[in-house]
């Protein structure tokens, strides 16, 4: 297969998904195969949450919609014009992905990556994950059936295979790094996001936030789970804004991790901020519980950017009215683009230089 028709094929899979959002999905005629594929992932979508509780329809569309978004002509040619591929030899090597399943189709952009550089694709899903992209990949093998031999769902053992692509938790990353010692790898550990807040931000930013903030539930690792105000910062605007998303405390598994991390929080005699869905609690860790956001006071922005320099490898992306390089702006933490890479670990130029 030639890179233009890789490109090709992952763009009509943005077609098809484009056909998906929640309460207005449409069946288009100009997407391949809707015959076959259609009605059954309008099915796998609802059935999701009974794989995964977390997998409402509403998390399963956005994701969908992201894709959709992302696998354009453009972005792609885009994403791509950075690095020299070959545009017309297959690489012979297999990478091995182990998957993370907290937020749907959190995996897709190795996937991708590894499909588009040329190599084959050995995969093993997470048991909180399942479903969504072997569905998506027997789509991308109905449009080009070359594909067919590129990718491989396994459930046991990964064996035969190059280098690999690993995501999990620091404990498993631990494992992961003398289990793969002797292959080239990108082990991804626990990372967390964080929010920079001046008081001067508007309502509709701080309503951005929330998003940032609930979106998955808070479960993704581009999650703000952590925010840091300045020493006068009143909470009055972020609650206002967050009211917003009350809706949230309807949805059991989160009403009862609200509940449940509420009561740990108060017979350790923590001093906590709450409006009935989402605690704050003063903090200096990145890494909060579902359904409560740590905050922490600095002093200026000055020492607060040498202090996230020093955690770099603790913190996915920071939200901010553009104070720091690289920042993103409010709402957008769920929204990254093709070349925005988990950890900045540019998955493409590894695929390339791998031995």
């Amino acid at each position: 297969m030639t890179l233009e028709t890789k490109k090709s094929v992952f763009v009509e899979l943005g077609k098809f998904l484009s056909q998906f959002s929640e309460g207005a999905s449409e069946r288009k005629s100009d997407v391949l195969h809707n015959d076959i594929f259609f009605e059954d992932f309008e099915k796998l979508i609802y059935l999701s949450q009974s794989h995964n509780g977390w997998y409402t329809p509403e998390q399963v569309y956005f994701s969908i919609q992201s894709w959709a978004e992302a696998l354009t002509a453009e972005n792609i040619d885009k994403w791509l014009s950075a690095y020299k591929i070959d545009p017309d030899n297959d690489k012979s090597k297999t990478v091995a992905l182990i998957l993370a399943g907290n937020i749907p189709l959190v995996g897709f952009h190795d996937f991708l990556s590894v499909l588009i550089t040329g190599y084959s694709a050995l995969i093993k899903t997470s048991s909180n994950d399942q479903h969504l992209l072997p569905f998506l990949a027997k789509y991308l093998i109905a449009v080009d059936e070359n594909f067919k031999d590129k990718i491989t769902f396994v459930e046991g053992k990964l064996e035969n295979f190059d280098a690999v692509i690993a995501t999990g938790s620091n404990n498993t990353a631990r494992y992961f790094e003398y289990y793969f010692k002797d292959k080239p790898s990108i082990i991804r550990k626990n990372r967390n996001s964080a929010a920079i807040l001046t008081g001067k931000e508007t309502n509709e930013q701080l309503e951005n936030l929330g998003e940032d903030i609930f979106r998955y539930f808070g479960l993704g690792c581009r999650n703000v789970s952590k925010l840091f105000i300045p020493k006068d910062y009143s909470f009055d605007a972020f609650f206002q804004a967050m009211f917003k998303y009350q809706d949230v405390i309807h949805y059991e598994k989160y009403a009862n991790n609200y509940d449940y991390n509420k009561a740990v929080f108060l017979m350790s005699n923590f001093k906590l901020l709450d409006n009935g869905f989402l605690t704050l609690k003063e903090d200096a860790s990145y890494a909060s519980p579902i359904s409560s956001v740590f905050y922490e006071y600095y002093e200026s922005l000055e020492e607060l950017e040498k202090r996230l320099h020093t955690d770099s490898d603790q913190i996915q992306c920071i939200v901010s009215n553009d104070l720091t390089q690289n920042s993103i702006a409010f709402g957008e933490t769920q929204k990254p683009q093709l070349w925005d890479y988990a950890d900045n670990v540019d998955t493409i130029t590894f695929l390339l230089t791998t031995k």
